[in-house]
């Protein structure tokens, strides 16, 4: 099963996962798709039995709303940490925007200390507890869009940001607030969509938790085809299908739609049920993850 919690504030994605895995009345396997700050809510997928396979075969593009301070600087690089700076700044709107134009596409980011990076067999957070900074090389990321979306006196600027796997958006804030002289620091964030999934499909953690005591749990799950709904679908022969569900390779002769080497498909059973994802060789049509095992 796959199910969309609404990640609540002050909680690791860890807890989440353990709170739900207690309530579950058998022992179930139970990972999520990515770590979360204690700071961020919004959408984290969580991932049981069969489908926690599927982790590194999800859509890895991420969106999130956030806000930051411009004038404040902390050494986590949002509200929850240690003040190093603090001035008074007066940026018009029109520079805050040119800067978000600066970020767009690919860029090269530096992950903060307090991130759970490893350099050297270290994660980087246990060495900034221990007071230590150390050289990190900066990684390529894509922001494929950041707008200004608004204003507020406390949580400071609001913007929307969509951007591929790896990013760290306090590390964005941090990094406009020095491109544009003053420093900032990160008030708020929300994940509004990740790994093909989206704020419409996530239940409170308190309504998991209930419909997982109740052993209901698939009454809220979301079905594992749906996010990848982009790849095009295949559909096995009559006499191929048990071959290919023992691991077997399907040529592309014996399948009608068309295939090219290298692409993902969903593969449908004759009659159309998912049964899986596939990946077309030069031998035929491979799977790659299979829904039932």
């Amino acid at each position: 099963m796959i199910i969309i919690v609404d990640k609540p504030p002050a909680m690791t994605s860890h807890q989440v996962v353990a709170k739900i895995r207690h309530a579950f009345p058998r022992k179930i396997k139970i990972g999520h798709t990515g770590t979360l700050d204690p700071i961020c809510t919004g959408v984290l997928p969580i991932l049981t039995d069969a489908d926690t396979t599927l982790s590194d075969l999800l859509p890895s593009d991420k969106s999130y709303r956030a806000s930051f301070l411009l004038g404040l600087k902390t050494d986590t690089q949002d509200i929850t940490g240690t003040v190093l700076s603090r001035q008074n700044t007066d940026i018009p709107l029109t520079s805050v925007e040119e800067a978000l134009m600066y970020f767009r596409g690919k860029i090269m980011q530096i992950p903060p200390m307090y991130s759970a990076v490893k350099v050297n067999g270290e994660k980087l957070y246990k060495l900034a507890r221990e007071g230590k900074t150390i050289e990190r090389k900066p990684r390529q990321i894509e922001i494929y869009s950041a707008e200004l979306c608004g204003y507020d006196e406390q949580k400071g600027y609001y913007i929307d940001v969509s951007c591929s796997k790896g990013t760290y958006i306090r590390t964005l804030c941090s990094d406009i607030g020095d491109y544009l002289g003053v420093g900032a620091c990160m008030t708020s964030l929300r994940r509004t969509a990740s790994n093909g999934f989206y704020e419409k499909d996530a239940h409170s953690l308190d309504e998991v938790i209930s419909f997982a005591e109740k052993g209901s749990l698939s009454d809220i799950s979301v079905d594992s085809e749906i996010p990848f709904m982009d790849l095009n679908e295949v559909f096995l022969p009559s006499d191929g299908a048990k071959y290919y569900l023992n691991g077997g390779i399907i040529g592309s002769t014996r399948v009608k739609e068309e295939m090219s080497i290298g692409a993902q498909y969903r593969v449908k059973s004759p009659d159309g049920c998912f049964l899986g994802l596939g990946v077309c060789t030069e031998l035929g049509l491979k799977s790659i993850w299979l829904r039932y095992r």
